[in-house]
């Protein structure tokens, strides 16, 4: 054999020994470590690197690139690497993972012995059969899952994280952090905290967190608080996010502790002085004040006293207007009124306001303009069954259906509408209860007017019974039109014997048309009977006639 050849072989063992020493150490993790390779030559995309012995192994091109695509290293530099594993019998290395090891190494030797619960910040970026993998400044850790107080159905990968360190292997360059381990820390120093705020009693200085519908979360000194809505203003319930903006400083006191929730309850009010003191002692039911007018809702308007302090103004107090619809009709944000307090409820801490008892009450204006028996047109402003209320001057007056019509069956419903105008009559006033009765059957023509026209006192005219009283019986004379025979005008008929639907006989007695009556009389019309019988007979028999002359004549 040659020298050549000989030596060609020996380099082959050599080769061989070398790369069975790195499966060797691949496979006994403990001992992997960070070695140095020699780069021999660069291509589109990988690296060709000697690992030592005549051993080379590839690597990535992005390994040695940079974020612009730029070589950070050239042919003959010496870079780190680590063996990983082999394929084909080539030893498969990293350089990106020896610097990580390096890293890690270097970051662990800063650690020092006292590493025990110093403070990590990173982001899950992957997770395990075991936890997770948290990265921090380039640097990995493993946190297991049961110290992780992550929840099985949550997505915490990419979510950042704050855990404290609780074991180093530096055998395995592995660091076991514990998110479970801070929380127990920082709650310690809370309740720390706490406990010293607890004690305070001045106002403390916060600043706002958080911002919801029903209140804000402030910060002190790294302790969490809710101020409730309620808790802002002595005005009552306001809606935080129209006053306060994150990151606003704020003074407070603290109200309690919910031992459950681990959260303090705020207050700002109750670092201010209660205006309700003030309101007690100064301002009395019937008081004339000044107020703006700071919100409308479809059932009243709220008013600022201007010291911190909010009244109610119900839209039945804004005007004497029944029909108001909305509080906008007659006011608007902003604007300065005087309204008169009408109640004060300091334990609830409730202010009730008038608006309309600061204006002329509709009722005395109208005694002013009108009495009973003035005849007015006025308009219908709404409908009912039993009736119509007719707007007149300042107050609406109600039209009965019967006062409406001579007619029995007619509605004011069924006749008016709303918007209409109407001649009325002002038929009573009732000034306790405030009520104006009004009447139209005085402007317009009674059936028993029209039945006058064509009929005149004493004339005979027949009937049928409709109605049976105790002071007499109602013949119907025609449509609309009755008649009332009284008992004393029934003789010579019995009434005991009459029944409705009998046909009757009897003459008119009396026609009232403002009224609407009529009356009529069959006793008169017996006697009206007698007197034609007589007339008749006196006529047949003038040379028989004996005059009370003759009588007296003879008896002298």
């Amino acid at each position: 054999m040659s020298d050549y050849n000989q030596q060609k072989d020996e380099d082959n063992l050599s080769q061989e020994e070398f790369a069975s020493m790195l499966e060797e150490s691949f496979n006994d993790t403990k001992s992997q470590t960070v070695t140095t390779g020699t780069i021999i030559s660069i291509s589109e995309d990988s690296v060709l690197v000697d690992v030592g012995e005549k051993v080379e192994g590839r690597i990535n091109i992005s390994e040695i690139t940079d974020e612009s695509g730029e070589l950070t290293h050239n042919s003959g530099d010496k870079i780190s690497i680590i063996l990983t594993g082999f394929r084909n019998e080539r030893p498969v290395i990293s350089h990106q993972k020896a610097l990580k090891k390096e890293k890690v190494q270097k970051f662990i030797e800063s650690l020092g012995e006292d590493y025990t619960d110093k403070v990590v910040e990173g982001k899950v970026v992957k997770k395990n059969k075991g936890g997770y993998i948290v990265e921090s400044e380039g640097n990995e850790f493993f946190m297991p899952k049961y110290l992780s107080s992550i929840k099985e159905d949550s997505k915490p990968i990419g979510k950042n994280i704050t855990a404290c360190i609780i074991n180093v292997k530096k055998e395995d360059d592995s660091i076991i952090i514990s998110r479970k381990r801070w929380f127990e820390i920082e709650w310690k120093e809370k309740k720390d905290k706490i406990e010293e705020l607890l004690k305070k009693e001045e106002p403390l200085v916060g600043k706002v967190k958080k911002i919801t519908s029903f209140g804000m979360f402030i910060d002190i000194d790294g302790v969490e608080g809710l101020v409730h809505y309620t808790e802002i203003s002595y005005k009552g319930p306001i809606n935080p996010s129209k006053h306060f903006q994150i990151d606003d400083v704020v003074h407070v006191k603290i109200l309690n502790y919910d031992e459950n929730k681990r959260r303090l309850s705020l207050s700002i009010k109750a670092t201010m002085e209660d205006p309700w003191n003030e309101i007690k002692e100064e301002l009395e039911t019937g008081d004339t004040i000044e107020v703006m007018v700071s919100n409308l809702e479809p059932y009243g308007a709220f008013v600022d006293l201007g010291n911190d302090i909010e009244g109610f103004l119900h839209i039945s107090e804004i005007s004497w207007d029944k029909n108001i619809k909305h509080p906008s009709e007659y006011l608007e944000i902003g604007k300065k009124i005087h309204v008169e307090v009408i109640e004060i409820d300091g334990k609830d801490r409730k202010l009730r306001v008038s608006l309309k008892k600061m204006q002329p009450k509709p009722f005395d204006q109208f005694l002013s303009d009108f009495k009973e028996g003035d005849k007015i047109e006025g308009e219908v402003v709404s409908l009912t069954d039993f009736g119509a209320f007719i707007r007149i001057g300042t107050i609406d007056g109600l039209l009965h259906n019967e006062d409406a019509f001579w007619g029995k069956n007619e509605k004011c419903k069924e006749v008016f509408k709303r918007g209409d105008k109407v001649e009325v009559e002002i038929g009573k006033i009732d000034r306790d209860k405030e009520r104006v009765s009004l009447t139209r059957k005085s402007l317009i023509q009674s059936p028993a007017e029209e039945y006058g026209k064509k009929h005149k006192i004493d004339d005979i005219v027949n009937g049928t019974i409709r109605d049976i009283k105790e002071f007499g019986v109602f013949i119907n004379l025609e449509d609309d039109v009755d008649a009332l025979i009284r008992n004393e005008d029934l003789a010579p008929l019995k009434k005991e014997e009459l029944k409705s639907g009998d046909e009757i006989e009897a003459v008119l007695s009396a026609i009232d048309a403002r009224n609407n009556r009529i009356r009529a009389s069959i006793k008169r019309l017996e006697r009206k009977k007698e007197k034609e019988d007589m007339k008749e007979f006196n006529g047949n028999n003038d040379s028989d006639k004996m005059t009370l002359g003759d009588i007296i004549k003879d008896q002298i």
